[in-house]
């Protein structure tokens, strides 16, 4: 006999209530050479956090923002407490 238990507490508006945060693991980069950016398509509107190449100018993918608690976790992961720059 398998049995499977899974617990949430539904809120208003479908949301659901998790007991247990996910673990951020921090992550460090080379901010002599590198700044925090966020890389948005101006056709449809995708973003992108990363780091640019002071030097270069290249970009960097680190991972897709699709809301802003995407964006609170790379901020948190790198240590990020500044505005983080638009790039297009």
């Amino acid at each position: 006999m398998k049995i499977s238990c899974s617990i949430s507490f539904e809120q208003g508006l479908g949301e659901r209530l998790m007991f247990f945060k996910r673990r951020i693991e921090k992550k460090t980069y080379d901010k002599s050479s590198k700044k925090p950016v966020i890389k948005s398509s101006i056709c449809n509107g995708e973003q992108v956090a990363g780091f640019k190449d002071i030097a270069t100018g290249a970009f960097e993918e680190i991972m897709l923002i699709k809301n802003q608690d995407d964006l609170v976790e790379f901020k948190e992961i790198y240590g990020i407490s500044e505005e983080i720059e638009k790039i297009y």
